[in-house]
């Protein structure tokens, strides 16, 4: 072999080591590199895990609200299906008052009266039926104990032949729209002596 040969083979030989700590160097670069990769791919993933989470969490959230505004609008459609009848009612329970007047001014022993006296309930009966029809009830607490929640009381007089806080006289019917208090029944009370 020629001192050339001979050359060529150890200077192949330092080329090849001189490319082995860069090829070394590359490869941990390259190493830290991927390192910090994958660390930016767990953060990156650890960020997507939370938006999901979050946004899992609002929708669940928004989905509740619905549910509560549909239940609200549901009820509100409810009642005013249910009480749309009461400015009406209030008005027209001036009718039934005005009936009932009526037939306690006529005397029931008068025969002249008396066809009057039965027009009038007739009357009265029919407007009652109606009432009725539409969950319109009349509140008559004759003789029952004082219940500030459906009666008014207008006077308190002595009577000794009734309890304390009992009925004694209603001076006007009390009405309710399917149980809401339509006007309440304007009455006497006994009172304790």
């Amino acid at each position: 072999m020629s001192e050339q040969d001979k050359q060529q083979p150890a200077d192949e030989a330092e080329i090849n080591d001189g490319a082995r700590p860069e090829a070394d160097a590359g490869q941990e670069a390259s190493g830290q590199q991927d390192g910090g990769v994958e660390a930016e791919l767990a953060e990156t993933r650890d960020r997507l895990a939370r938006v999901e989470k979050a946004l899992a969490e609002a929708d669940l959230r928004s989905q509740a609200e619905i549910q509560n505004v549909r239940r609200r609008a549901e009820r509100d459609v409810e009642s005013a299906h249910k009480f749309a009848l009461e400015k009406f009612a209030a008005d027209v329970l001036t009718v039934a008052d005005s009936l009932e007047r009526g037939l306690a001014t006529l005397d029931p022993e008068d025969e002249a009266l008396k066809p009057a006296r039965e027009g009038l309930e007739l009357t009265l009966k029919v407007l009652l039926d109606v009432f009725a029809k539409y969950n319109l009830e009349q509140i008559d607490p004759q003789g029952q104990p004082f219940n500030p929640e459906h009666h008014e009381a207008m006077t308190m007089v002595p009577a000794p032949n009734a309890e304390p806080n009992t009925v004694i006289e209603v001076l006007e019917k009390g009405y309710q729209l399917n149980g809401r208090l339509i006007r309440p029944a304007r009455v006497v009370v006994s009172k304790a002596e």
